[in-house]
């Protein structure tokens, strides 16, 4: 089944399972919703109401559990799974994260680091055709958020997802946040990092909330954690700026996951990025994108 709406160039929030009622009773006024599937496979009273939203909203499912990282392979049960609900609501985008978090079977809850070098590249090169063959439909690749590098990486971040993009022809999910934060975090220049992204392959833009601790292995350091579970920083909102600047007018998730805040605040990040994309962005930009 293929989405009844287009993809808006406008900003969304995510939909989590507190605010699923009051969206069915309310029809607030967003552009459109974000799921994790893994959220509905199970819940039979949710995916009814999932429809109801369906139908009115573009809806994009974004995946925690398919693990294209994973050096054992694609769990094709949870594939199919996840197929059956993409069929059953045509959602406009379907994305997932460049990480591992499955091993012997067990799903653990986390996204784990991989190394970018040759080997890691035709794993997930070969998974990922996996995916998109089983799902029928192009997967987004989200960048993750960083903490720790492998000394044996022979590739750049950005170069890999250029490679996977090349040899694959799937899309990038820029998440902004994860940028910002993972540049901090490994000392890397988070402008140069967009710049480095192959622009036509950014089918959408991510922003989340961190937060900062202190780095244990840096006395009077900081390292930001990506928590879902506070509004967007500053610095997040200017990278976003800057990310719209070079890519176009892109459909923009608000995600807030962890002390989720009522629906009203929600919407309220998604008018700001709005906002942010009506200063820095052109009437012909708009049009272009």
């Amino acid at each position: 089944m293929t989405s009844a709406h287009k993809v808006p160039l406008s900003a969304g929030v995510g939909l989590r399972l507190p605010h699923l009622s009051e969206v069915v009773a309310s029809r607030p006024p967003v552009a459109w919703f974000e799921i994790h599937p893994e959220n509905f496979l199970a819940n039979p009273h949710a995916c009814e109401l999932l429809d109801n939203v369906a139908r009115d909203y573009p809806i994009s499912v974004h995946t925690v559990g398919v693990s294209i990282g994973s050096a054992t392979g694609i769990d094709m049960d949870h594939l199919k799974r996840v197929r059956r609900l993409i069929d059953r609501i045509g959602p406009i985008l379907v994305s997932g994260h460049m990480a591992w978090s499955t091993h012997a079977g067990e799903y653990l809850n986390d996204l784990l680091p991989l190394p970018y070098d040759d080997e890691t590249l035709g794993i997930l090169v070969s998974h990922i055709d996996t995916v998109q063959n089983g799902l029928g439909r192009p997967y987004l690749i989200e960048n993750p958020s960083s903490y720790v590098g492998f000394g044996h990486s022979t590739m750049t971040e950005v170069e890999f997802l250029s490679e996977l993009v090349a040899r694959t022809g799937c899309r990038l999910l820029c998440d902004v946040s994860n940028v910002h934060l993972s540049a901090h975090n490994m000392g890397f220049d988070a402008f140069r990092y967009i710049d480095g992204l192959p622009a036509d392959a950014i089918g959408e833009l991510h922003l989340g909330g961190f937060t900062a601790e202190e780095d244990d292995g840096r006395p009077g350091a900081t390292v930001l954690v990506d928590t879902h579970g506070a509004a967007i920083a500053d610095s997040a909102w200017n990278l976003y700026a800057y990310a719209l600047r070079r890519f176009g007018p892109k459909p923009t998730l608000i995600e807030w996951d962890n002390d989720i805040p009522s629906l009203a605040v929600l919407l309220a990040e998604a008018n700001h990025a709005n906002e942010i994309a009506a200063n820095v962005l052109t009437p012909e930009t708009r049009r272009a994108g």
